[in-house]
């Protein structure tokens, strides 16, 4: 089971203003033992939205919308990546998230699941993607 741990954008992280060396530390120990456990997949921060577009779909045609993004409540800082056993080892490991505003700060982390490929009806459109995932695993 693969669940992405999302790190919500403040007024802060949309300026670009680099995150304290204290959470640095405390974001590279945790890091570290989801490394050590076999867990890790991928974890990053993200660059302000002012240097991001969206594409917005709008029938057949395709605009690009450059950043910033006014409401930053909604935008993604980053994310953190996990692989574990149960649903229960991944609410563990987010229990252990340093707190992305600072300790004592009120925040909000995000952890969703995400679609495996057992979870999709078998047919010739998802065994595309099924072939698409085998080959990049190589």
């Amino acid at each position: 089971m693969r669940f992405m741990i999302i790190v919500k954008a403040t007024k802060e992280s949309e300026a670009g203003v680099m995150p304290k060396q204290e959470l640095f530390a405390a974001m590279a120990t945790y890091h570290e033992k989801l490394a050590k456990a076999g867990v890790l997949l991928d974890a990053s921060g993200l660059q302000p939205s002012s240097k991001g577009w969206r594409v917005r779909y709008s029938g057949k045609k395709r605009s690009i919308v450059d950043g910033p993004f006014t409401e930053s409540k909604e935008l993604i800082a980053g994310f953190t990546m996990i692989q574990v056993k149960t649903r229960e080892e991944a609410v563990e490991w987010a229990r252990r998230f340093p707190n992305p505003a600072g300790e004592g700060v009120d925040a909000e982390i995000e952890v969703r699941q995400l679609f495996e490929m057992d979870d999709f009806e078998k047919n010739e459109d998802t065994d595309r993607f099924r072939k698409l995932e085998a080959e990049r695993k190589k």
